[in-house]
């Protein structure tokens, strides 16, 4: 058997074992989002019945009124459950610019707060990291594994990992907007003619962010003054904030489809909506 017989019985040996790799990574992350998942629905309560009255948003502060006003109608089903789909970028270097892209799937549910965020980010060509970023039942997690099998980043439980993991649901709420009525939970508090202060509560956290509106009454961005960064010991707090932008009509709603997020002033995710289903109240 000559040299050339070896070198391709070896190469389909490696592209076997990389295949089979691949293969098994896939199922078995495709078995722990589904754990993840029915946790999200079991953490569930009863949705209140009902629908949007836009005499709900009198006396609240006035951007907080005309943003109600200029993305809800009055008899607006309220949001029980959304899914959608995200595809973007997000960069991989804390210090420098190392883009990578994504596709994702998430599920949130607005009683109880929870979300589930499922990515696949391509680090190199046949080669992706799998994240699961989740809220559940007052719990934070972030996982991340090269091809779903190999562990790069695990952090899990409450304090800070649990505020940072609802911070990023509660900005992410303008996408399932009656969730931001005050009959749904939230406490708005007027600053001026274009921010207003929003506060959840779940548990034993508490959330106050602040929200910036245009001139047509719609949320631009999202501002905490501190959220962690890191993992473990390493975590440090950072100003964080969530501009959204590029406003469409969905099942009667205005949502913006695109979100950039930034960390200390430092863009590091960049989404667009590509898929955007409601599960609505009864």
């Amino acid at each position: 058997m000559n040299w050339t017989l070896w070198a391709a019985l070896g190469l389909g040996c490696s592209v076997a074992v990389a295949a089979g790799l691949v293969a098994f990574g896939s199922a078995r992350w495709g078995s722990a989002t589904q754990t993840q998942t029915a946790l999200l629905e079991a953490a569930r309560l009863p949705a209140p019945a009902g629908r949007y009255n836009a005499s709900e948003i009198e006396g609240l502060p006035e951007p907080v009124q005309r943003y109600f006003s200029a993305v809800l109608k009055d008899g607006q089903p309220l949001i029980a459950a959304a899914t959608f789909e995200l595809a973007g970028t997000i960069n991989m270097s804390e210090s420098g610019e190392n883009w990578k892209p994504f596709t994702s799937w998430q599920r949130a549910v607005v009683h109880r707060p929870g979300f589930l965020w499922n990515g696949r980010v391509s680090m190199f060509p046949g080669v992706a990291a799998n994240v699961h970023d989740s809220y559940i039942a007052g719990v934070g997690t972030l996982h991340a594994a090269m091809l779903g099998l190999f562990t790069v980043a695990q952090v899990r439980g409450g304090g800070e990992i649990a505020r940072g993991e609802l911070m990023r649901y509660f900005a992410e709420m303008v996408w399932y907007p009656t969730a931001l009525l005050p009959s749904q939970g939230v406490t708005w508090v007027g600053v001026d003619d274009h921010s207003a202060t929003a506060t959840l509560v779940d548990g034993p956290i508490s959330l106050t962010l602040l929200f910036r509106f245009d001139d047509a009454g719609l949320i631009t961005s999202v501002h905490a003054d501190a959220r962690g960064s890191g993992v473990g010991k390493d975590m440090v707090m950072l100003p964080w904030d969530c501009a959204l932008s590029n406003y469409h009509l969905r099942d009667g709603m205005m949502v913006p489809t695109r979100g950039e997020v930034a960390k200390g002033g430092k863009s590091y995710f960049v989404g667009d909506i590509t898929l955007l289903v409601y599960e609505f109240s009864p």
